[in-house]
């Protein structure tokens, strides 16, 4: 049982790696934003922030990220349920949508207090 438990999770494991590959190559979406994550990523080590700041540097790109999948697999679904127009699937979309922007003006904000102080 411990064997097959483990192999299970291992399994787990390559499927989303899979599937953040998936993404990466498919979703313009997330291309934008991996270029931007590794833009942000190349400025923490030229200004050197903190390891508090490194912390939550990587928690907004993972947010980001996390939330633009999610909202990917949503309009994927959405669209494999219902391929025409629709009004609730359209709301559904936005709203998706919607989480991804609150997710990247969240990000900004922190990028904001992480490195205004240090440029100026």
């Amino acid at each position: 049982m411990p064997t097959s438990f483990i192999k299970g999770r291992l399994k787990g494991c390559v499927y989303a790696f899979k599937g953040g590959i998936l993404l990466l190559k498919t979703e313009a979406s997330i291309q934008v934003q991996f270029g931007i994550a590794i833009l942000i990523t190349i400025a923490g080590f030229y200004f050197q922030i903190s390891p508090t700041e490194w912390m939550i540097q990587t928690l907004c790109i993972g947010m980001v990220m996390s939330i633009e999948g999610l909202n990917t697999a949503v309009e994927e679904i959405a669209d494999f349920v219902h391929p025409d127009f629709h009004n609730k699937i359209g709301k559904i979309k936005d709203i998706a949508a919607g989480a991804v922007g609150i997710a990247a003006l969240i990000a900004v904000i922190v990028a904001g207090i992480i490195y205004v102080p240090k440029v100026f």
